[in-house]
């Protein structure tokens, strides 16, 4: 298993979409994953704020690689996402995806996302769809 952690690993690092936004990988291991994104200015919304966009794609690089982790390949069905609190320029993101119950073809995830001062930012009930490909053959 630990060949598919390093495998995930090396792949995320190389995701362009990840690096635009400055997401960075913390931790990685069966059914959980840990990312972390500083917010900055080409982050905000109207308002000044952390675009819940933004957000979002730090739930998804999260849900990603915790429902990869298993080494089956996995893709979204459904994410429903809470924002709790703004974020603002200089917060530092860190979201959290936790495995809840998988079955053969199903896998729930939650994913929390919180900033430098614990205060929860978002909160995320997430499902995918495990497919019949191994990611590593």
């Amino acid at each position: 298993m630990s060949n598919v952690i390093e495998i995930l690993k090396e792949r995320f690092e190389a995701e362009p979409f990840a690096k635009k936004l400055g997401i960075r990988l913390l931790e990685l291991k069966e059914g959980y994953a840990l990312v972390e994104m500083k917010v900055r200015e080409e982050h905000e919304n109207i308002f000044g704020y952390a675009h819940g966009g933004a957000i979002f794609a730090l739930i998804d690089a999260a849900f990603e690689l915790a429902s990869n982790s298993r080494g089956i390949v996995s893709v979204a069905l459904s994410m429903n996402v809470t924002y709790t609190s703004p974020a603002k320029r200089g917060d530092v993101l860190q979201a959290e995806a936790r495995e809840i119950n998988t079955t053969r073809k199903t896998g729930l995830y939650e994913i929390k996302v919180r900033n430098q001062h614990e205060k929860l930012v978002a909160s995320c009930s997430a499902l995918v769809y495990r497919t019949d490909r191994k990611l590593v053959e």
